[in-house]
């Protein structure tokens, strides 16, 4: 538990760039906080590492960078993007700093719980094996449907930037990117499913990886009530909608605006 907690602690500090601006506890802060993981890792366990668990920490700091820097990157690029999301998400300037503290909180435990699994692989110097390699096949699939989304989005909205994207995974899904997300966790939990030997470490990875596929979904949720109040009256995107799943593809979930539940 003790290197679980200086997790913990470099997740909030990482993480605490929120208190510049809400939103970045759950975007910068959170790709900052998975890299921070992510080289703490290999800094703690500098002398148990093994090629699979060197990949595995590696593959924390990549997601992590990626993120972090295609959100920084789209903030400081686009100006109607930025427009759009003040509408769309609170500042957080009438937020106490006691609710604020709450979140900070919250979300850094969450990515700490979302690394667990890597780390106790490490602990228990377990090393490389089966559960090790396909958990990093998993995450590289995840990680590479996330960036091939973002791009193919960055690419169609530059054409036409008042229209919603229907082309390349967005054929297979309507939120690919977040299905690469899902993806990429669970190659992470995978890869510790052989690991966890004491109740602790089962709560700690499965707060970490049912907590994020639940923000998944509150994601989803957010991204469809905007682009039904954008698109809902074009034909073409009613169309999209009832015959392209949300998230899971071969899985007929078109919607899940109803569930009020998803507030995330």
């Amino acid at each position: 538990m003790k290197a679980f907690l200086i997790l913990l602690l470099i997740a909030l500090i990482a993480s605490s760039i929120g208190f510049k601006k809400y939103v970045y506890f759950i975007s910068l802060g959170y790709g900052f906080s998975i890299s921070a993981i992510g080289i703490t890792l290999l800094l703690l366990f500098s002398k148990e590492l093994t090629v699979g668990t060197v990949l595995l920490s590696a593959l924390l700091i990549i997601y992590g960078i990626r993120l972090s820097g295609y959100l920084a990157l789209r903030e400081i690029k686009s100006a109607s993007y930025n427009k759009k999301m003040k509408k769309e998400i609170k500042d957080g300037k009438g937020m106490s700093f006691t609710a604020k503290s709450a979140i900070w909180i919250t979300s850094a435990l969450l990515y700490a719980c979302e690394t667990a699994p890597v780390l106790f692989r490490l602990n228990n110097r377990k090393g490389t094996d089966v559960f090790a390699i396909i958990g990093l096949i998993i995450m590289v699939i995840g990680l590479s449907l996330e960036t091939i989304a973002d791009l193919q989005k960055n690419k169609a909205k530059k054409i036409n930037p008042n229209r919603f994207v229907d082309t390349g995974l967005f054929k297979l899904v309507r939120c690919p990117n977040y299905l690469g997300e899902m993806i990429f966790w669970t190659g992470v939990l995978f890869s510790g499913l052989n690991v966890l030997n004491s109740f602790a470490a089962w709560l700690l990875s499965l707060i970490g990886y049912i907590g994020i596929i639940y923000v998944m979904f509150g994601g989803a949720r957010r991204l469809e009530m905007r682009q039904n109040r954008n698109y809902g009256s074009d034909p073409e995107y009613q169309n999209y909608v009832s015959t392209t799943p949300i998230m899971l593809p071969f899985i007929p979930l078109y919607s899940v605006e109803k569930h009020k539940w998803l507030v995330a």
